[in-house]
């Protein structure tokens, strides 16, 4: 039933569906995503500014970063190039470069719809821009219930598969000792909430995924003469023009796109819970700096794994090997059995983080649709047991479901983002009209998005706390002189 299901989404809906509209996001926006590349960096000045109580936009890129560097970067860039080849990860590539122009518009939207909390926070998503932008509260709620299930569940199971196979390999650990770790750890940080999460995972981030691409940079470094080859045995293969993977074009695309989704979630709707938590001045400036977690997610961590694996000359057509266990064997034929304890330690971290960002999911989805405080501590009981469950299983178990609940989310959200399209382009247009008026860190003026069903305390807050701001500023300038 898994494996029928997820061919009709896969090979028939969802290649369409996420390459289309990424194409079409693209070609609209003119590339908005490579247009302020450069600004993407910039805007990091800015987003390390933090207000009490509120996280800021670095906070929120570092969490989704979290959220996205995981299983997917280690395990499931190996699993792509076993089944599909090493061609799969010029798909990879494809779906990351427009689902960043996907990941720029639904971020944008998550911050334009969101809502003020009781205690001051913010809460929104895919879920708050289609009830309040789309009217549509029944699709609201299946969307938070897939949510719910994909990441607090499915995808939970699947990184605690993940790093217990890679412990059981470096370390000979058995699997569930792996799992009663990990409930052990996530059960103690679930119940500190989103600012602790987002405290640890801007420290951890960075550290664990500069860690990881510079060791790829020394396998690179070793074997700089092949890279040129490797490249363009990625490029080949993705177009059936290298010998030993001639009929393997389809399994690359299907692979490709299936693994990058997985792996950088652009369009399947989970980044724009994170992103709408962020205070920020104007909500493209929230969608520009979550397109650039899409290309270090992407672009930088998968793409090490992929040179890691090909470079070692570990890989052969045809093998059969967990997806995790080929990446340490690889890293181990270029820098020694240590590489092995690199690669679980890395992986170990990356888990650790990717858990609690799912668990924040599933618990901000359950939000949406009831605050019976005891469906949550059913569904901490329900998350801890499939992390336990999921060390336990075999791949295809664990993938197929993950696969099937994934594919559905971003139907779901798919379909939503392409109806506010126009108002992402409203937003967009308005962004780079203040850019290109002089102004540097523009501002929303919710009065021009009246038509629209807004939080009116979310952005008149902010405007007025930007102009006290300002005022400040000018205070100071004249004291100064």
């Amino acid at each position: 039933m898994l494996d029928l299901l997820n061919d009709l989404l896969w090979s028939k809906v969802l290649i369409v569906a996420l390459v289309g509209l990424g194409l079409y996001f693209s070609i609209r926006s003119r590339f908005v995503q490579f247009r302020y590349f450069g600004n993407m960096f910039s805007i990091f000045a800015e987003a390390f500014q933090r207000k009490p109580g509120q996280l800021s936009s670095f906070q929120a890129l570092m969490l989704s970063v979290a959220g996205r560097v995981g299983a997917g970067n280690i395990a499931g860039v190996a699993v792509a190039i076993m089944l599909g080849g090493p061609g799969a990860v010029f798909w990879m590539w494809l779906v990351a470069l427009l689902g960043m122009a996907t990941s720029y518009f639904e971020c944008s939207l998550a911050q334009l719809f969101k809502r003020r909390e009781p205690d001051g926070g913010y809460r929104g998503g895919p879920a708050f821009y289609i009830q309040h932008g789309l009217g549509l509260r029944w699709l609201a709620i299946v969307f938070s219930i897939l949510l719910l299930v994909t990441f607090g569940f499915g995808f939970n199971a699947v990184q605690s598969y993940t790093v217990a196979t890679s412990l059981h390999d470096t370390f000979g650990l058995p699997t569930h000792f792996s799992g009663l770790a990990l409930v052990a750890v996530i059960g103690l940080i679930i119940f500190g909430g989103i600012k602790r999460i987002a405290s640890m995972a801007d420290v951890l981030v960075p550290i664990m995924a500069f860690s990881y691409i510079g060791m790829a940079l020394v396998v690179i470094g070793m074997n700089v003469s092949e890279v040129p080859a490797t490249l363009a045995l990625i490029v080949k293969s993705a177009f059936g023009l290298e010998p030993a993977f001639a009929g393997g074009i389809g399994a690359a695309i299907l692979m490709g796109v299936k693994r990058g989704l997985f792996s950088n979630e652009a369009g399947l709707g989970s980044a724009p819970n994170v992103a709408a938590v962020a205070e920020v001045k104007h909500p493209a400036a929230q969608g520009i700096v979550q397109s650039l977690s899409v290309f270090i997610d992407t672009l930088l961590v998968c793409t090490s794994t992929a040179l890691i694996i090909l470079l070692s000359g570990v890989y052969q057509p045809g093998m059969e090997q967990a997806g995790v266990v080929l990446t340490q064997t690889a890293l181990a034929a270029e820098v020694g059995e240590w590489g092995r304890v690199f690669v679980s330690m890395a992986l170990l971290l990356f888990v650790f983080t990717t858990l609690v960002y799912n668990y924040y999911l599933g618990e901000n989805a359950l939000g949406f649709f009831t605050s019976k405080r005891w469906m949550v501590q059913v569904y901490r009981v329900l998350v801890i047991a499939l992390v336990l469950w999921g060390s336990m299983q075999d791949l295809s178990t664990v993938f197929g479901f993950a696969d099937v609940t994934m594919g559905l989310l971003a139907l779901v959200n798919l379909f939503a983002v392409f109806m506010l399209f126009k108002i992402g382009l409203r937003l967009m247009r308005d962004y780079d009209e203040q850019i290109s008026a002089g102004v540097e860190s523009p501002v929303l003026d919710a009065k021009k998005f009246a038509d629209l069903d807004l939080d009116p305390s979310v952005w008149s807050a902010i405007a007025a706390a930007n102009a006290s701001d300002e005022r400040a500023e000018i205070g100071h300038a004249v004291h100064q002189r």
